[in-house]
């Protein structure tokens, strides 16, 4: 039994345009690391959170913490956990930062209590995070987090994950501009109730987008990233966003969206060659418009979240 874990949680994209609350996906390069430390003193501790402000040491508050301690009143053990974190990138930045303290902590938890509990038992602890953090137990961010690669959330009653498959040559440029969006406030701007005209429009899209995955039709994936309901209401928050949008599918992105609740907007792209001109226009797009931003390409992470180290011997 491990008595030491470091690992590493990815960001990750939700949405992915059509899929609202149904379908996201892991990051290659960019998340948070954690370590879980055993204790001889019982309950959670948050010892230290650097690479962000603002966020509480208090476990009870701390989206990390209430997950941890929610498995702990799961599963009775006779030692305490030190969490620490390093957060790889911004809160309200909608590459699922909360999810990914969230899953990470249920994930390092799981590792020094031996792995009694499933991937899916993992997700349902760490959409008690993302309740805190977003006003909903969401959970295709985590669900992205903890699985790996392109997920479904076929069901929220019963829990229903699917892990999708991901051609080899699908990337993602992202660009995050430089301001906070809070989630809270990005589901108040949703309607309860949308037309079925527009309804059918978008759960086809959502059947074209996982067969696009499933068949590596990129041609499909591409005519799939529609998203009808959520990306009209989202889209003022976001500086630019449409001429990001165009400049990107100009560029040869296969599709442009709101990743989460935004500001970052995701291109999903074909090959490295046309990741390189995505993002160049991208980046050509937002010059001179006196918004910081932070452009980043990537690889989908079909892992998850990875152990960087770990250690049997106890130290306290």
């Amino acid at each position: 039994m491990l008595d030491f874990v470091k690992i590493f949680a990815p960001a990750s994209v939700a949405n992915v345009s059509c899929g609202f609350d149904s379908i996201g996906f892991a990051v290659d390069n960019m998340g948070d690391e954690m370590t879980f430390l055993k204790t001889s003193k019982k309950g959670i501790t948050i010892k230290n959170i650097t690479g962000a402000q603002g966020l509480s040491l208090d476990p009870s508050k701390n989206v990390a913490g209430i997950v941890a301690l929610a498995m702990l009143r799961e599963y009775s053990v006779d030692f305490g956990i030190e969490i620490t974190m390093n957060k790889g990138f911004s809160p309200g930045s909608g590459l699922g930062s909360s999810a990914a303290s969230s899953a990470g902590a249920a994930f390092g938890v799981n590792q020094l209590l031996n792995k009694p509990f499933s991937n899916l038992e993992l997700t349902k602890f760490a959409m008690l995070g993302e309740k805190i953090a977003c006003g909903a137990p969401i959970a295709d961010n985590v669900a992205a987090v903890i699985f790996g690669g392109f997920i479904l959330i076929r069901s929220y009653e019963p829990l229903d994950v699917i892990k999708l498959p991901v051609p080899k040559d699908l990337r993602l440029v992202a660009i995050h501009p430089q301001i906070e969006i809070k989630t809270k406030d990005a589901r108040e701007v949703l309607p309860d109730q949308i037309p079925l005209s527009i309804a059918v429009k978008q759960w086809a899209n959502v059947g074209g987008l996982i067969s696009g995955l499933y068949t590596k039709d990129y041609k499909l994936i591409s005519n799939s990233l529609i998203d009808e309901i959520v990306e009209p209401k989202r889209k003022h928050f976001i500086p630019y966003f449409d001429l990001v949008k165009e400049e990107a599918i100009n560029a040869g992105a296969l599709g442009a969206g709101i990743s989460g609740s935004g500001p970052t907007i995701f291109s999903l792209c074909e090959g490295d060659s046309i990741v390189e001109n995505v993002y160049k226009a991208i980046k050509k797009a937002y010059k001179n418009k006196n918004v910081d931003f932070r452009l980043f390409s990537s690889k989908i992470n079909t892992e998850g979240i990875k152990i960087l180290e770990a250690k049997t011997q106890f130290t306290s």
